[in-house]
């Protein structure tokens, strides 16, 4: 009889739930996974303006180093609009994100007006690297090669930054977002078109 009570639908799927909140918050991959479906579902949407902002501050400058060692500087971008993602492979939000990012890239990756910067904030390029690889996305990577100033990445990873062709911090968010949804593209595509 205590057989029957200990194995009874209400604890067996009590046991269940359990099991998936400890996952949740232990395994970052598993985490990341259920926030990408609820971006697929509406939520982690980036809150947008309902104009473009064309007069903000310049940039603070900083320099990049690709794979390959070549280093540049975000002055040097000026002229083209700048997707900047500051993000970690150990960071759940950020993991959730990288599919949604990786389709703006797809969308975008030929306009000769947009540069896309994925930036590792732990400066480990093969780690995130191979992590990039494993789950097939075609991002340009990066690390920084100066300080990481404040008025790009504050105190949140991820932190994804729009820089205009002036230079300007057009667009600023801190946190998961869907930035593969068409309303945002449509957003973005604004930044180019001026």
């Amino acid at each position: 009889m205590n057989l029957r009570r200990l194995f009874s639908l209400s604890n067996i799927t009590t046991g269940i739930m359990v099991l998936f909140l400890v996952l949740v918050l232990v395994n970052p991959s598993v985490k990341a996974g259920v926030m990408q479906g609820l971006m697929k579902v509406g939520l982690f949407q980036p809150a947008m303006p309902e104009e473009v902002n064309t007069e903000s501050e310049i940039a603070a400058d900083m320099s990049f180093t690709d794979g390959e060692g070549k280093t540049f500087t975000l002055s040097s971008l000026r002229g083209k609009v700048v997707f900047l993602n500051f993000w970690a492979t150990w960071c759940p939000p950020c993991r959730a994100e990288m599919p949604s990012i990786n389709a703006l890239y797809e969308q975008f990756k030929d306009n000769k007006n947009v540069i896309f910067l994925t930036v590792d904030t732990d400066g480990n390029y093969k780690k995130a690297n191979s992590f990039l690889k494993k789950h097939q996305y075609s991002l340009p990577l990066y690390v920084a090669d100066s300080q990481i100033p404040g008025d790009l990445l504050g105190r949140s990873i991820p932190t994804t930054v729009i820089i205009n062709k002036k230079g300007q911090i057009a667009y600023r968010h801190e946190g998961a977002a869907d930035y593969g949804n068409e309303k945002f593209m449509r957003y973005f595509q604004q930044y180019i078109s001026k």
